[in-house]
């Protein structure tokens, strides 16, 4: 049987859920984890498509100018 290896998957990523952070100080928390991790996990979710409500554009676009990582999102959005 042939290998499916590949160098791609020679590294796992970690993606920390945005979620797990402290809401009232979410710039110094993503500043924390920044060096030791690949990108961050952003659930947006918007109180329709499922019963949850997380965070919106305002709080993406201000977390922008802390951090250059890359926003995984997760859309859970009508």
């Amino acid at each position: 049987m042939k290998s499916i290896h590949s160098p791609s998957m020679d590294r796992v990523k970690i993606a920390p859920s945005l979620l797990a952070a402290d809401f009232s100080n979410l710039a110094e928390e993503v500043r924390l984890v920044e060096p030791h991790v690949d990108m961050l996990h952003l659930d947006i979710m918007d109180g329709h498509f499922v019963p949850n409500i997380s965070f919106g554009m305002p709080v993406i676009e201000s977390l922008r100018g802390h951090s250059d990582l890359v926003f995984d999102c997760h859309l859970m959005t009508t």
